[in-house]
């Protein structure tokens, strides 16, 4: 079997075995040498004019990288496939790799890549070694406008706040950016979280309790002071009329394992100052809206005027932060 030049061994190491017919004729092969090697199982044509030099299943930074080579240098990484790369826990998985080019350029989608022209490459993208990959704001914008349901939109948007990728005034920015072209979910989303909620989870309790006529006004987030002045833990929902706090409780959505000893140590501070603490799950909010609905109603109902005497008090959220 013929060896592989030098240069195209490291080319090879530092693309993950990942070539383009180009770099394969630049080494000194021709094509009749690339369909042999193909037909014979040793290596694998991935994309147009893009090649594995390994066969089995590409990992997924192999198919970031060939659908990359394949869109060319000017290519950006967008998307779901940037969100995986950033290590997104809950937005949806995908083996597509979204790409975004000038709007000029004519390449088209192929097999894993999936290419789309843009009016404005993201300016803020992250340069890599082998692709630019689009900062979190225009990836969770980009992906967004692909979904199709606002519950993944949700825990992406949520997601990208509650860990840091990003703020809410750079997914403002990239919102306002892609205009009314297919942003109806993510603006929802958006408004939810500016408003005061910070998860998926939370955001549905929000919509439950939405269509109750006995509830008085929740407060999202709010910032609690004990009649002595003290800081109290902040519960994800208040009613301050009544004095309940409302908690979601999921590993899932408390990020670090630290943060399901601090729910119970906020039950117990909550609970010394006469407040009500009500627990919920994620999928008893999704699964049965109505009893939660109930639950909550009745703690209300059976706690009239204690609001007042507990002597707490209560700030709203101020911007969703």
């Amino acid at each position: 079997m013929r060896e592989h030049p030098p240069e195209l061994v490291d080319l090879a190491e530092r693309q993950q075995q990942i070539v383009t017919r180009t770099q394969l004729l630049a080494a000194g092969f021709d094509d009749m040498y690339l369909y042999r090697q193909t037909r014979r199982g040793l290596w694998q044509r991935v994309l147009p004019a893009t090649y594995a030099l390994v066969t089995g299943t590409l990992t997924e930074e192999q198919r970031r990288i060939s659908a990359a080579l394949y869109a060319g240098p000017d290519a950006q990484l967008t998307g779901l496939a940037a969100l995986m790369w950033y290590g997104f826990r809950y937005s949806p998985r995908s083996t597509d790799v979204h790409l975004i080019l000038p709007h000029h350029m004519r390449r088209r989608s192929a097999g894993h890549a999936v290419i789309a022209r843009a009016l404005q490459l993201d300016h803020r993208a992250r340069r890599t070694a082998l692709y630019p990959v689009c900062s979190p704001a225009r990836a969770v914008v980009d992906a967004a406008r692909d979904l199709r349901q606002l519950r993944p939109v949700r825990a992406t948007v949520a997601e990208a706040v509650q860990r840091g990728f990003t703020d809410l005034v750079s997914l403002d920015e990239e919102i306002r950016r892609a205009r009314r072209s297919r942003t109806a979910l993510i603006r929802k989303a958006f408004a939810e979280i500016a408003d005061g909620t910070r998860s998926a989870p939370e955001t549905e309790l929000r919509e439950c309790l939405a269509g109750s006529r006995l509830l008085p006004e929740v407060l999202w987030n709010p910032t609690l002071w004990a009649a002595n002045g003290a800081r109290l833990p902040t519960p994800d929902g208040y009613l301050r009329d009544v004095a309940v706090a409302l908690e979601v409780d999921s590993r899932e959505y408390h990020i670090s394992p630290e943060d399901w000893a601090r729910t119970l140590d906020r039950h117990n501070q909550l609970s010394r100052q006469g407040v009500l603490v009500l627990h919920f799950t994620p999928a008893q909010i999704r699964r049965e809206p109505g009893r939660v609905r109930r639950t909550v109603e009745d703690a209300c109902a059976a706690r009239h005027g204690l609001g007042t005497a507990t002597g707490i008090r209560a700030e709203p959220a101020v911007g969703g932060c």
